[in-house]
């Protein structure tokens, strides 16, 4: 079913409007859901909601949060986000982080005691729309394990670098350090598909394509699959994304991070608050004129885009162009829901007393 993103929009500000949340949450909050769906990223668009409302009638998500900053210094805070929407909380530590970078060069924000928020990308480019560059990441439950290992122990814990330019369009490199995101499983299994080998073991620590493999007891595997591919690699990215978003901040890490889905409880000997994040912005006028960085950027991107071809119908993508290439084609055409996700949103139309997605 194709709906328009204004439609798409309106019902996913409701949902979490009859959830508790203020105008300005309930705003924020579906853009962040709805950006992820024009950017081709489904996966963490409205496909999610139905969580966080499971989230909150368990109370583990509070609609109205009181977010502070618990520690700070000129150029670095750390935020409490009171068990809010990561969407929410995220957006109001990246605004810190790019005031300090105004004024300091370069701002970090750690955050503590918050949830899932969404796509990296949408926190990052709040600062290139600022002429810097953006970092965000998160640490998640733990579905990932570590090399050599078939215990669960890390998140997917993606991570975002984005980069202003200035005839071409930001570059937006915005990865899960896992071989695979989990949305990415939960779209093969609305669609009845075998994952590609080297995204998931079974309990054996076996490959696996069955994409229910996780229900079963299995694990998604560090980016680069196993030792002989690099591995050991993404488990270090997927290291670094945990202790700088929970060790610093004092959010809970590894196995501890509370599960997005609902079914499962916290666990029972936390050793923080929550679900951490890492933001940051810096300027880039901070290093050089930034008329000079754009040009060199859009060098830098011409140039790889002209690299020689193995296949002639197949050239080099930067990074973020097949999301920039998702949002035109989905401003003019609307954004592509499958039956799974039309029948959970009706569930949560009807729960709520609102009209149904048609």
């Amino acid at each position: 079913m194709i709906i328009s993103e204004s439609t798409l929009r309106t019902f996913t500000q409701n949902i979490f409007l009859a959830m508790g949340c203020s105008d300005e949450h309930a705003q924020l909050a579906a853009d962040v859901l709805i950006r992820s769906d024009m950017r081709g990223i489904d996966s963490h668009g409205v496909a999610r909601l139905s969580g966080y409302v499971r989230l909150w009638e368990k109370k583990r998500i509070n609609p109205t949060p009181n977010i502070t900053i618990v520690h700070e210094t000129p150029t670095t805070a750390t935020v409490d986000g009171d068990a809010g929407l990561g969407l929410v909380v995220a957006p109001y530590a990246m605004k810190i982080a790019i005031e300090k970078a105004k004024t300091y060069g370069s701002g970090w924000v750690a955050v503590r005691n918050s949830n899932h928020f969404g796509i990296s990308g949408y926190h990052a480019l709040m600062a290139v729309e600022q002429d810097m560059i953006g970092y965000a990441m998160t640490n998640a439950s733990p579905l990932v394990a570590p090399t050599f290992s078939n215990e669960r122990m890390l998140g997917t814990n993606p991570m975002c670098y984005a980069f202003p330019a200035g005839n071409y369009p930001p570059v937006v490199v915005d990865m899960a350090t896992s071989a695979a995101a989990n949305g990415k499983l939960e779209i093969a299994q609305r669609a009845g598909k075998p994952v590609p080998e080297g995204w998931i073991q079974d309990g054996e620590g076996n490959f696996t394509t069955d994409p229910h493999a996780l229900k079963k007891g299995g694990s998604l595997l560090p980016l680069g699959s196993d030792r002989e591919h690099g591995s050991h690699k993404g488990f270090g990215l997927s290291a670094t994304v945990d202790i700088l978003s929970a060790v610093l901040s004092g959010a809970n890490y590894g196995p501890w991070v509370p599960p997005f889905v609902s079914f499962l409880e916290p666990p029972t000997d936390p050793v923080g608050l929550g679900i951490g994040h890492f933001l940051g912005a810096m300027r880039v006028d901070g290093f050089r004129p930034v008329d000079e960085f754009k040009s060199h950027m859009d060098n830098w991107i011409s140039r790889f885009k002209s690299a020689n071809k193995i296949d002639p119908g197949q050239g080099v993508i930067i990074p973020g162009e097949p999301e920039l290439e998702a949002e035109k084609e989905r401003i003019i055409s609307g954004i592509p829901l499958v039956d799974a996700v039309v029948t959970d949103l009706n569930e949560l139309a009807d729960r709520f007393g609102l009209e149904r997605i048609q």
